[in-house]
């Protein structure tokens, strides 16, 4: 069963929230009002309690080598229904995430996004055609096509978990980073699924998509030091790292602005290989024959 909780906008700054009812969520479709979701983990599960409820998040790491990204599955495997969602998932390897799911006994809600990739065609489209009730997830900043439209502060339920919503613009303007909930019974330490905007050891580029250096530094590091780190791409072989880590060794980010600018304008990098087809494709939810 598919259902959206109200909606908690956060500033990203600020510890108090304010809840907003449904209708302060934009969406392409009308939906219930309550959701659900499903998590699993690559190496690890958390499991977490309150007096009201126990929860426990089941969590994978799942890599595409083509454009080395990172697709991450998410359940709470505590729920009758284990609802599951998968952020930044890879037109190639659909096959392989929809076959875990069902070897896991999870049942697929949200497909999502943390911005409109240009190294490889969203897996979102494709899913929805395969698994009937799917809802595709995106930015609302990022201009693109989705059945849902996220802001920041927004707060998905899945199940008796939720991913907060904040905006980490700078490789491109729709940038989001996807965090797991700040309450205690929800997993700890919390998890950030940051996209190509913070990388391990490195971040996004800046030189298209509305990217901007300013935007980018300005909005990483707003989480506490022990968050894991989870994000988009590697190429070194790295899977995880936490805020502290970056802060700490990011050779970009621990420099101060003005040299961080310098730094993002003169690394000369090539015109991305898959971005004339990548960006088309996934401004329509991935689905190319709309190209």
């Amino acid at each position: 069963m598919l259902r959206f909780h109200h909606i908690v906008r956060v500033s990203l700054f600020a510890s108090k929230a304010s809840t907003f009812p449904l209708t302060s969520l934009s969406l392409s479709t009308s939906i219930p009002k309550r959701t659900t979701f499903a998590l699993r983990s690559q190496m690890t599960s958390f499991s977490s309690s309150s007096s009201s409820s126990s929860s426990k998040l089941l969590f994978r790491q799942l890599f595409e080598k083509e454009s080395s990204t990172y697709t991450y599955l998410l359940a709470d495997a505590s729920h009758p229904d284990k609802p599951a969602l998968l952020i930044d998932p890879v037109d190639r390897t659909v096959d392989r995430d929809l076959s875990l799911i069902q070897e896991l006994g999870l049942k697929l809600v949200y497909a999502m996004n943390t911005h409109v990739h240009a190294d490889h065609v969203t897996g979102t489209g494709l899913i929805k055609s395969k698994v009937p009730g799917v809802k595709s997830i995106i930015s609302k900043a990022s201009g693109a096509t989705a059945d849902l439209f996220v802001e920041p502060g927004d707060k998905v339920h899945f199940g008796d978990l939720f991913l907060e919503v904040r905006a980490t613009p700078g490789h491109t303007l729709g940038c989001v980073t996807y965090v797991t909930g700040d309450a205690s019974d929800q997993p700890q330490p919390r998890m950030a699924f940051t996209g190509d905007a913070l990388l391990i050891r490195g971040c996004g580029r800046t030189d298209f998509q509305g990217g901007s250096s300013e935007q980018l530094y300005k909005s990483i590091f707003t989480l506490p030091k022990d968050t894991f780190i989870y994000p988009a791409h590697d190429y070194k072989g790295f899977s995880v790292s936490t805020v502290g880590e970056e802060m700490q060794y990011n050779p970009r980010l621990t420099k101060d602005e003005e040299t961080f600018k310098n730094i993002m304008a003169n690394l000369n990098l090539s015109y991305p290989k898959m971005i004339d087809v990548a960006v088309p494709a996934n401004l329509v939810c991935g689905v190319q024959s709309k190209v």
